[in-house]
């Protein structure tokens, strides 16, 4: 594990993206959720409860990933939005902390797991789902200062 004991506390703000692509009639299906209709999805509200694994996710990150250090994680925000083409819903997470390393760990976790839980949510109407382009979008914090993906519009965090 890297000795951070020297390096000062500052804000850290790491913001992930993920994607996952789905049949159209799956997409329909969670829509239909996300408008508070009954959906023929068995296992419930998908949006709902892959947001929650998400957050969860980011809580569990030195548990999951070995070597990396356990932090006093102040907010965690995930979305996922709905897409029409190709069909698929977007994912992103945004992490907070104070501390002496950065949360791009956990924000990387957090959207990777929260689509990882809409696949098996799903699964049962489309196994062709994929989950692509984890990423991290922008980092904010530390002594290697800012951080953002070069194709995207400037924004701040």
């Amino acid at each position: 594990m890297v000795d951070v004991g020297a390096k000062p506390e500052t804000e850290r703000v790491a913001v992930a993206a993920a994607r996952i692509e789905m049949q159209a009639a799956t997409l329909a299906l969670i829509r239909t959720q996300l408008d508070g209709r009954e959906s023929a999805l068995p296992k419930g509200d998908v949006v709902g409860v892959a947001r929650l694994a998400g957050i969860m996710a980011a809580k569990r990150t030195p548990d999951l990933i070995p070597l990396c250090h356990p932090l006093p994680l102040s907010g965690i925000d995930v979305a996922i939005e709905p897409v029409d083409g190709p069909p698929s819903l977007t994912i992103e997470a945004t992490v907070r902390t104070t501390a002496r390393t950065g949360v791009e760990m956990e924000a990387l976790t957090a959207v990777s797991v929260a689509a990882l839980t809409v696949y098996d949510m799903c699964k049962a109407v489309d196994r062709e789902m994929t989950v692509r382009d984890v990423r991290l979008l922008r980092k904010s914090g530390g002594a290697s200062g800012d951080f953002q993906a070069a194709d995207l519009p400037a924004k701040e965090i």
